[in-house]
């Protein structure tokens, strides 16, 4: 035994040379994203100067903020600049429904352009997506829209010969992210999921770390987003008086849904509260949760079986019968075929979360803030040394995640928030909305993409029009 723990070990530090030389540090020294590289790419592909042309779609509060502000580095005030990357990108176009939100960003877009010397190209704005994507001098095309209009979104800009970054979920249902899939593998183009956890630098820390098998095997991973709001979790989106059929297209903003309702300004401000348009904290607060986690176990798969239990009991006796749909606390429980399980907490109604942890048979990674701490399991203290990672960069930075689509598009390299990232975290949001809306363990079938209970019953995949509220 001992002669198998000394040879195991010399195997386990030659793994650890290697993935130090990946993650740019080792033991105790800080630990660092590699610099961004731009490289030269044909001009096909960019526009003059190797500059990237980006077209916005969505541009309403993450739409505006998170994409326009970031790729601009304008926050519109005073000249004030958001962030400290040089993406030497420009925003060309911005596509909404509402003509408040498509005339604000189509503003700032204007005074980017003038006020940075970017060129003499002309800002447009546009109410149909179709018109912003079929233009032949945009690259990128950034998604920001409700969810169930993302599918359609994406797919239109990658058959298009554009790259994406489509914001969190995905996709509304499971069958429409794999169309996605399809999509990007069959037109090559990059695709990056809007979660900018994606991007912070720890998560691949770990997964170089568990590459290594420096914890042994994957035993429980666990996380949670958790918060607590008197007045009901996303109430606080102001009702713009602006908002009117007449300022915006109702009827095609309700797209695929199914259980179509009247012009309604509290659905169009606060769609998350709504199963017709999400799935609540799944796909909004527990997406930035999940994504990192498969990231970091070093080999993302899909699931095996998914179970959820969510309520909202709280949220309706306290703001109203009628306030929402989705669910105020939520627990999701997963496994996968290697043996892993993961547990992931949400709540709007109270803030008491779980530590970030992965367990190994062998060692547990614990995460806090920007440090990754490795210590060994007590049977394995003399095979596993402990060991910490400080100072990791990025930290959770929108600009970093954005920056890293970029990089990939001009180096020709996956973006950490890839497709096969997404679908795969895309499974897990959508077998756990299955799973609590049916009340059943749902199993999942990676060949067939199919689904199943436990008995092998088939089970039709949630989609538009599977239930009333969809």
């Amino acid at each position: 035994m001992n002669a198998k723990n000394t040879s195991r070990r010399a195997f386990i530090k030659k793994g650890t040379l290697a993935a130090s030389a990946i993650v740019a540090g080792v033991t105790s020294e800080p630990v660092r994203a590699a610099k961004h590289r731009y490289t030269t790419t044909p001009s096909s592909v960019l526009g003059a100067n190797n500059q990237l042309r980006v077209g916005f779609v969505g541009v309403g509060g993450q739409g505006f903020n998170a994409h326009v502000r970031t790729v601009t580095n304008m926050t519109g005030e005073n000249n004030e600049t958001w962030h400290n990357y040089e993406y030497n990108a420009v925003g060309v176009a911005a596509c909404d429904l509402y003509s408040g939100r498509r005339d604000r960003a189509g503003a700032l877009l204007e005074i980017a352009r003038s006020e940075g010397g970017l060129g003499d190209y002309k800002v447009e704005t546009y109410e149909d997506h179709r018109r912003l994507i079929e233009r032949d001098d945009i690259d990128v095309v950034f998604i920001g829209t409700v969810d169930h209009w993302h599918s359609q979104i994406v797919i239109d800009a990658l058959e298009s010969g554009k790259h994406v970054y489509c914001e969190k979920p995905m996709t509304r249902y499971l069958p429409e992210a794999f169309e996605v899939y399809d999509a990007v593998q069959r037109t090559g183009m990059k695709f990056q999921v809007g979660s900018q956890y994606c991007t912070e630098g720890k998560w691949h820390v770990a997964a170089d770390m568990i590459r290594a098998g420096k914890i042994g095997r994957l035993v429980l991973a666990q996380d949670s987003y958790t918060r607590n709001s008197a007045t009901g979790e996303w109430n606080y989106y102001e009702l713009e008086e602006g908002v009117t059929p007449a300022t915006m297209d109702w009827e095609h903003w309700l797209g695929k849904v199914r259980n179509r309702v009247d012009f309604n300004r509290e659905h169009y401000h606060r769609w998350r509260k709504y199963l017709r348009y999400c799935a609540g904290i799944l796909g909004d607060l527990l997406a930035h949760r999940i994504h990192p986690l498969v990231i970091a176990t070093g080999n993302p798969e899909f699931p095996k079986r998914v179970a959820c239990l969510g309520t909202n009991g709280i949220t309706l006796d306290e703001v109203g019968p009628d306030d929402r749909t989705v669910t105020d606390n939520t627990q999701v429980m997963a496994e996968f075929p290697s043996g892993l399980a993961m547990v992931i907490l949400g709540s709007t109604v109270n803030e008491q979360g779980l530590a970030q942890v992965i367990r190994g048979h062998e060692g547990t990674l614990y995460f806090g803030g920007n440090t990754v701490e490795l210590r060994p399991e007590r049977p394995f203290g003399d095979l596993v040394d402990q060991e910490s990672h400080d100072n990791i960069e990025p930290g959770v930075s929108i600009p970093a995640h954005v920056a890293d689509l970029f990089d990939s598009i001009r180096n020709d390299t996956e973006p950490n928030g890839n497709i096969e990232v997404a679908i795969r975290t895309q499974t897990i949001i959508s077998m756990a909305e299955m799973s609590e809306r049916m009340g059943e363990m749902v199993y999942f079938d990676e060949e067939t993409r199919s689904m199943s209970t436990g008995s092998g019953r088939p089970l039709e995949t949630l989609t538009y029009g599977t239930m009333e509220l969809s």
